[in-house]
Formats: C-alpha cells, structure tokens, sequence
C-alpha cells in the first residue's frame, strides 16, 4: 500500500517513563519505568508506549446495596504526560478472559493543550481474531485486546476501566473481576512515507504495471520482507485485463467468463509504510476465497483520508505488538474516501489467512471500513469500494458475490467448531459472530453492495 519510499525517522528508546500530572489522594504514586520496544533500526517508525494500571478506587457496595458484594475496584491511570501517540488501546493478559465494564480514556491534544471528552473504548474484541486451535492463535504470544481508538496527535492521556456491577436481583451471582494485567497501550505510527513526485505515465506506471497479478507481495526478498522497487500502488485494471490475468493464474480457458469485475486501484503496504520488520517474516494460506467478511475498525471517524495510512500502521502496530498477532488481522482496509489498501501481508491476489473473524478465517477474506458505524452512515465511497473490491477478488475465486456459501465454522460464539454455516457470500462479522460490528448502519448497506458487486463481475 504505497507509491513511497519509506521514511528513516523512527522513534524508539530503551525506556519510557510517563509522569502523572496528578496522582488522586490515597493512591500509590507510579514510580515503575515503563519499557518501550527495544531499540532497532534507526530506520523503524513509530513506537509503542505500555503503561501498567493501577486499582484507582476502593470496591464499594454501594453499586449494589449490599457491603458483602461490592463491586470489583476500577482501575486506570490519572491524567499524565506522555511521549506522543495518536492510537489508544488497552490489553490484558489472558487472551481468553472477557473484560466486563467499561473502557474509557481522555487524551491530550499536542499543541494545544485541549483535553478531549472521555471517550468509549469498544470492548468486545475477541471476535477479531485467529480461529482457535490455530498456530497464531496458540502461539503464547497473544493477548486480550480492546479495539484500538484513533485519537490524532496527542501528549497526555488518562484510562479508566470499571468493571460490570454485579446484579443487584441475583444475590447468588458472583463478582467479576476485571482481566490481570491491564495496560494502557498508546501507539506513535510514525511518519508518512515521503510521495514521490505525481505521474499519470511513465516510470511509476511502468513499473507498477509490472508487478505480476500475484500481487504486491510478489516483489518480496528472500526472507519474505517487501522489496525496495515493489510498488507503492497497484493501478487500476480494465474488466478484460482483470480478468486476463485472473484466467492466466488460474489456469482457465481464454474465453472461459470467469466474470471477475476491475481491479480497482489498491494502495500496498508499501504505500502507507507498513513496518515490515514488524511481523513474521512467513505468508500463510488458506484454500480460497469463497466469502467475503466485512467490518468496522472501530477506530472511530475522526480522521481525515489523508491520515489513513497513519490509522493502518496504528492499528497494525496494534496487532502485533501489543495484542501479540502474526500481522494485522485484516486482509483489506477501506477508508471513508473510497481508497482500498493490502492488508496482511502475502499478496493481494492470493488466498491469505486473515484474523478477522472468528471461526471463519479460512477460506475467506476481511475488510474492514476505517471507522465507527454503529450510529454514523458509512460513507457512499467506502461502500462502493467495498462493492469494486469484492467484485474484483472473490471473482478471482469464482464467487457470486450474490450468492451463498457454505463455511465450516473453526468455533465461535454463534456456531460451534465443526458446524456448518451457510451464509451470504458477503457476509457481515455479525454473521458469523454474535457482535456489533460491523455496525448497524454499515450492515444496512451489505445488500446493495452484493448487487454493484455483483454487476461488476458482469452477472
């Protein structure tokens, strides 16, 4: 996702010590060193901040009219000054626990000094994840998470986690402790790639064109990192060429109507500075691509697109450094000015497993739409690039985008491992997973980006 070259400012440090700004009465003042990711090469952007919570008030039975089942303490961290971030998130040890309650955190904009709202951190986010039983998912390394919130450039910060309150109706009902080991994680995604200079022909055209339909992942070194001439931009594809190229991996036929719709244009890891340094050096794979998943970042919508590859490297350092994935969950991201960028890494043709929905990462691939869709209508532009893009890959494999589809479920809360589910070939998470996302408002438009998609492919 990129037509840039990479940017060699990178902010690393052995340690980072963040100093409250006040420390409410009573409480412990903090006074652990708070290790950073060890310095690496100067050439690495961004960094990761992880602060450790500390209980913030005593449990009190006033929740529930009853001194012998108060409520557990709430923990947090008080308004402190922060080497700066843009990204907010908070993990836990046990990728397996539930965090009951509620997540909160007001941020400090650089510059100004104004301090935000308190805003909602959303949760339920193990649906966003490896199928269980799989290596990724059982590599020890991975850790309950929030979904990470895009809060723009900011100095300072303040958490607050407060747990469920027990049911005052069931007096049989036991207290449930927040999850050990709660850390505030604040992520600096580093610095824009720097654009080389516009041309609609020529050079840059030449060689993006060049790059076999593999994908971008095509022109990789040999220990599997992006090399230094892949593009930073896939261009766009008329409908025959799309679909030359697609019968010429597949082994099809000229002439066979693969019905595969255009490939759009499809801004690479390179493009928005993925950190390739980050993630494991191997691709895996899945069989095909029979479905489709959508879904909402959650991130929020207060970014403007020219900060969206800022967002992904956000919420790719996010993945794997602080909630312990191979790479970022999504195969595909979309941002709310129609712009398509690659995903996990492995090529942007291939059938690459993703983490994205739980029980049903094999043989199928996730999009996420960068934002928050629970309340806010997702943008035209976003849905009509959900439509190109699908049209474009799931034709790749065969599929109807209007059609339906058979997936055997890896476990998960609505189907259990081994059950057959038979779903829309684009699908939203909430299909597969009891889950918001990928929010209601996004949901609604499903059905008309199933027929553009499918109209594209020429059904």
């Amino acid at each position: 996702m990129r037509a840039f070259i990479a940017s060699s400012i990178g902010v690393t440090c052995a340690a980072v010590l963040a100093l409250p700004l006040a420390v409410p009465a009573g409480a412990a003042p903090d006074t652990r060193t708070v290790p950073a990711e060890s310095a690496g090469p100067v050439d690495v952007p961004g960094s990761t901040q992880s602060l450790p919570m500390w209980t913030l008030s005593a449990p009190s039975g006033r929740s529930t009219g009853d001194p012998t089942r108060a409520a557990a303490p709430e923990q947090g961290l008080p308004e402190r000054e922060v080497h700066p971030f843009s990204l907010v998130g908070v993990v836990w040890d046990d990728a397996n626990a539930e965090l009951h309650g509620t997540v909160q955190v007001r941020t400090r904009a650089t510059g100004t000094g104004a301090w935000s709202d308190w805003q909602d951190l959303e949760t339920h986010n193990a649906e966003h994840s490896a199928d269980p039983g799989t290596a990724e998912r059982d590599s020890g390394t991975v850790r309950g998470s929030t979904a990470p919130l895009w809060v723009g450039d900011s100095d300072a910060v303040a958490v607050r986690v407060r747990p469920e309150a027990p049911d005052p109706q069931d007096r049989t009902g036991s207290v449930v402790p927040l999850p050990a080991g709660l850390r505030l994680e604040l992520v600096d995604p580093g610095k824009d790639p720097q654009q080389l200079p516009a041309t609609d022909t020529g050079t840059a055209v030449a060689a993006a064109g060049a790059v076999s339909a593999a994908g971008a992942q095509a022109a990789t070194t040999a220990d599997g990192r992006t090399a230094a001439l892949s593009p930073s931009v896939l261009p766009a594809l008329s409908k025959a060429r799309s679909e030359a190229q697609g019968e010429a991996e597949a082994g099809l036929a000229p002439g066979a109507q693969p019905y595969i719709g255009p490939r759009p244009r499809i801004v690479t890891r390179k493009g928005w500075g993925a950190d390739e340094k980050l993630r494991e050096r191997k691709f895996v794979y899945t069989g095909k691509v029979k479905a489709a998943f959508i879904h909402h970042s959650a991130t929020g919508n207060n970014y403007k697109c020219s900060q969206a590859p800022s967002v992904l490297r956000g919420i790719y350092r996010y993945h794997v450094k602080s909630s312990g994935w191979r790479d970022i969950g999504y195969n595909f991201a979309v941002d709310k000015c129609g712009n398509i960028y690659e995903g996990r890494a492995g090529g942007v043709t291939k059938a690459v497993l993703g983490a994205h929905t739980l029980g049903f990462n094999a043989n199928s691939m996730g999009i996420a739409v960068l934002g928050t869709f629970t309340k806010s209508n997702p943008p035209a532009a976003a849905v009509n690039a959900v439509a190109k893009l699908t049209a474009w890959k799931l034709g790749l494999f065969g599929a109807n985008p209007r059609g339906k589809v058979t997936l055997v479920s890896g476990g998960s809360n609505k189907y259990k491992k081994g059950k057959k589910a038979k779903l829309n070939v684009i699908s939203g998470h909430r299909d597969g997973f009891a889950t918001e996302c990928p929010g209601a408002r996004l949901y609604k438009k499903l059905g008309s980006a199933r027929t553009s998609s499918a109209k594209l492919q020429g059904r």
